[in-house]
């Protein structure tokens, strides 16, 4: 059974979502502020997170910075295209804006989770490209890809959530550290890794996203 935590100091809204998940076999948890929800995510890995950006204390903006590695579906009643861009600058998956309908909202959760990857150290699989991250082995057509270290890291990324638009500050944030990649050589890294790939194929498998980022490139 997947699980999603709520992260909504709105009791209401957050019963509403509880009741509406749970009928369609989602284990839900909940926390009431960002706090709750960091010292909860210290504990455990749900497979979703819905997030409101109204909380006491720490704001949903904050929260949603400090999430590493989880989809969150962002739920606020800004509609402003402003507040949409960044915060999907800062990793959101996707935003709803409230009051929201519950089929939509029902569709959005599963798409998020059906780009879940179905283990850690399962294989990723995008059209006939293959990355296993037990191996750290990449493969097009069953020909292997020789990418670098840093291209390693920026294809696992995308491919753990192939619909998902991964800004550059989100790229850098989550693989920086370990790859020694900044913003400078980061178009560098992408370019190389997009000409490595089209090496086995004519097939483009990665695109920018104009003034956003990058993601799979679906057909």
């Amino acid at each position: 059974m997947k699980k999603i935590l709520i992260i909504d100091d709105d009791v209401y809204i957050g019963d509403l979502l509880q009741e509406l998940l749970s009928r369609n076999n989602y284990q839900i948890y909940r926390c009431y502020s960002g706090t709750e929800a960091l010292l909860f995510l210290d504990t455990m890995t749900p497979d979703l997170i819905l997030l409101d950006l109204m909380l006491p204390g720490m704001s949903g903006e904050a929260v949603l910075a400090k999430i590493k590695a989880i989809p969150v579906i962002v739920l606020s009643a800004k509609a402003d295209i402003n507040d949409k861009v960044e915060l999907l600058y800062l990793g959101a998956a996707d935003y709803m804006t409230k009051p929201f309908d519950t089929r939509e909202l029902l569709a959005r959760v599963a798409v998020q989770l059906r780009n879940e990857p179905p283990g850690h150290n399962a294989a990723l699989v995008f059209k006939d490209l293959t990355l296993d991250p037990h191996t750290y082995q990449v493969h097009i057509k069953n020909q292997p890809v020789r990418l670098t270290k840093t291209e390693y890291a920026i294809l696992k990324l995308l491919m753990t959530h192939p619909s998902q638009v991964n800004s550059k500050s989100t790229i850098l944030d989550r693989i920086g550290e370990e790859n020694d990649c900044m913003e400078s050589s980061l178009k560098v890294h992408i370019s190389n890794l997009r000409r490595k790939l089209r090496e086995f194929s004519n097939e483009e498998y990665i695109e920018a996203v104009w003034g956003i980022g990058f993601k799979m490139k679906e057909d």
